[in-house]
């Protein structure tokens, strides 16, 4: 048993959502792809609840006679679930947790195919428009606020028994502060390069930055020695 969780407004981070975050399996030895990331939310968040109660559910008809002590299991190792408290998350660097966790709950969801991506006006982007796809996603940056529908799943093989969760798709909801130092404005340490005024605005000439500079073809007379097509 499973279905569909609608999460509403939760706080991006990690986002692999057009490109793929790329690992190497110590076991195999081979790359594994995934689009994913992480919904952070507050704890009291109606969708969190939810989705709390829709993976009890699914292990205790799973699981059955023994679904209290799995969950119990899972619950203690973080590797082995898809959530959790943000203070759990902790920069490797700094021992602190993440920008924006503490005080949250998260759910990490993921897939190894790109998830739906859905527009403004909640219709689906053809996922074969890569540059809709890429301009979309490149505006749920981490920190940005997002809507998204997840699937979570229990798994039971012979790695063990845990609880993860399907990316299945994603809307940009709101902008955000991003998280860590966002892109860096170097502008400021700029100026006018000689020339500037007179170099053309597209097209033409040389590159940008470049009009001032004597280049070896600019050179008016070839010094002797070169060939022909050289001169």
């Amino acid at each position: 048993m499973s279905e569909l969780i609608f999460i509403s407004n939760a706080r991006l981070s990690f986002p692999h959502i057009a490109d793929p975050q790329r690992m190497v399996v110590e076991a195999t030895g081979k790359e594994r792809i995934s689009y994913n990331c992480e919904l952070i939310l507050a704890p009291t968040d109606p969708g969190f609840a939810h989705f709390i109660k829709v993976v009890n559910e699914m292990a205790l008809a799973k699981w059955t006679d023994t679904a209290a002590q799995t969950m119990a299991m899972i619950h203690s190792d973080r590797r082995k679930r898809c959530f959790g408290k943000g203070e759990e998350k902790v920069n490797g660097k700094t021992f602190k947790p993440y920008d924006g966790y503490e005080g949250h709950v998260y759910i990490t969801a993921g897939r190894d195919s790109m998830p739906q991506i859905i527009g403004p006006d909640g219709s689906a982007i053809d996922p074969t428009n890569t540059m809709a796809c890429q301009a979309i996603a490149r505006k749920m940056y981490g920190g940005a606020y997002i809507n998204a529908a997840i699937k979570p799943w229990l798994q039971d093989n012979k790695h063990g028994r845990a609880v993860r969760c399907d990316l299945v798709a994603v809307q940009f909801f709101a902008d955000g502060a991003a998280f860590g130092e966002g892109a860096t404005d170097a502008s400021s340490m700029f100026g006018a390069t000689p020339g500037a005024a007179a170099q053309p605005a597209l097209g033409g000439g040389h590159a940008p930055g470049f009009a001032s500079l004597a280049m070896p073809w600019d050179t008016p007379a070839a010094p002797a020695g070169l060939p022909s097509f050289l001169q």
